[in-house]
Formats: C-alpha cells, structure tokens, sequence
C-alpha cells in the first residue's frame, strides 16, 4: 500500500487522495471519466484545503499578541503531508497536528482531521478543526476543488450552468491584491442560475459571503452533472484562471480573505471560527455524480 496516495471505492465512483495536503487529486465515475482537474501547467493543484486561513491576510503577516508570523495565500495544509489514520478499501482518514514547524507562522495548537467515504455515486468528505490548546483557536478552512468544465469532453464550456439550491440575490464581493473589498457588487445570479462565461472570472472570485443555499449543481447540457453540498460551511467561492482554462472550482468557505485595511490582531479578523479550548468544529461537503434532471441530492 503506497504512502503517497490511497484510492477508495464503494464500487461505483472513485476517489484517490494524496497524503500531500490530503487532496484529492482524482474523482471518476463508475465508467472511468474523470471530474477533476488533473492539475496541469495553468494551476498545478487539484483540490487543496486551506487552512488556517482563506485568502490572504494583509502583507502576508499573521498578526498576534504583538508578534508578526509569515502566512502565505490561503495557509500552509495545503503544502503539509498528512498522516494516514485509517485506510480502507472505501474510505480513509488523515490527520494533521501542529508542531514546531507549524508553530513558526500560526502560533496555535491544533488537530486537522480529514475524512473520506465513498457511496455508490458520491463522495462524504468530513473535516474536524479540534483545539487541543489553552487558548482560543482562532481559524478558517475551505475548499478548492476544481472540476473538469466541461465535465464531459467536446462539450461547449458556455453550455454549463451553476443551480443553487436557493434563490442567491445577495450582492457578491471580489478581491483587489487578493483582499476583500469594501463594498459588495450586484450578484451575476439570475435567481438560482448563474451562467458560466469566460468573462466571469476577468475580476477574480465570485464570492457569496450571504449564502443562501447548501448546495450547488454544475450542469451542462449533455453528460454527467455534480453536485456539491456542504454542512456548517458559510460562504462559497467560485473561480476559474482566465485564459480559457478548462476548469472551474466552487469552493465552500468559513472564513475569507482579509477586508482591504483590516491590519489588526488575526483573533479580530472578521469570519473566523473562534474555537473553545478543548473543543472542535466539524464541517462536510458532499460531490454526487447526478444527472441534470434528477431530484436525488447528498441528503
């Protein structure tokens, strides 16, 4: 059994996750096409986690009780190789603790649990943010898988369609330098649909900090659609890099970028989770392989 990487199948569809940033790095369907972005030279990811932060802090610093600690775009779990704790042949589980290491850029004791479970169309991802510290955990975590578009090849990319579960009219926000701006824009959604257009991603993220929904459909016109669901997550991103590049990602969100002019102590910094001693947050997220038309959900 590899300690790089470990596939899991309930005999319908199929997930292979890294120990790297436990990502997953591919998810088939029962007949072998692949959904996920297989990390070419445009972005060389796949679907990282982002953890303790999402987004940027501004300069780059971490501030707190006075001291200032280096943290890159969107953490550093990403870039960390987990620790197997179970593995089977349809699910596993790893884990991330702090150490000296960690420490050095984000000065507080943690536990990072991620759980995966595969179904015969769907993959349950559990994600456990404990705080085995004496002070509070301040922390962010999300999502950043990118899904093939189109999911199905030779399909035209503007025949695909995002369907929220909700009506979204809430405005959307959109970064300058990678921080939040100050004031919202008017949201793209037209009542659940937002259509997927190049252009859409010429500023950026689309970022729903009023989320309505808890789950989502990418739809196209012919072949498969997914659907992603989520529990206890409170925002979603939705990206793709500009210059034609064949994939989008929708990634649910607790906690987001630092708001442009926001320099205070990190504990202050508006979304986080703010985690009790002794205590911990759990989060899901659902992918489904569906079908345009079908009323069935992660649910």
């Amino acid at each position: 059994m590899s300690d790089a990487v470990h596939t899991i199948s309930a005999g319908g569809i199929a997930a292979t996750i890294k120990a790297d940033g436990a990502e997953l790095c591919s998810l088939k369907t029962a007949d072998g096409l692949e959904l996920l972005w297989q990390a070419g030279p445009a972005w060389p990811r796949h679907a990282p986690w982002l953890f303790p932060i999402v987004g940027r802090l501004t300069d780059d610093r971490l501030q707190h009780r006075g001291r200032s600690y280096p943290m890159t775009q969107h953490g550093f779990a990403r870039d960390i190789r987990f620790t197997w704790l179970e593995r089977s042949a349809e699910a596993c589980v790893l884990q991330l603790t702090d150490d000296e290491t960690t420490r050095a850029r984000y000065p507080f004791a943690f536990r990072l649990l991620v759980s995966y479970r595969t179904t015969a169309d769907a993959l349950d991802i559990t994600i456990k943010v404990a705080n085995p510290g004496a002070e509070l955990l301040p922390a962010s975590f999300g999502g950043h898988p990118a899904f093939n578009w189109p999911l199905l090849p030779g399909q035209p990319k503007e025949s695909y369609r995002l369907i929220f579960a909700e009506p979204e009219p809430a405005p959307i926000r959109r970064l300058t330098g990678g921080l939040l701006r100050q004031q919202p824009e008017p949201t793209p959604i037209k009542g659940r649909v937002l259509e997927l257009r190049e252009r859409l991603f010429d500023d950026d993220a689309v970022i729903l900090d009023q989320l309505a929904s808890r789950s989502v459909r990418l739809v196209g016109d012919a072949g498969p659609a997914l659907e992603l669901a989520w529990d206890n997550f409170q925002q979603l991103g939705i990206w793709s890099k500009p210059g034609n590049v064949p994939f989008v990602c929708i990634e649910p969100w607790r906690g987001f970028a630092s708001p442009i002019g926001f320099d205070a102590d990190f504990a202050a910094k508006p979304g986080l989770m703010q985690i009790a001693p002794g205590t911990d947050e759990t989060l899901r997220c659902c992918i489904r392989v569906a079908h345009g038309n079908s009323s069935d959900s992660c649910d």
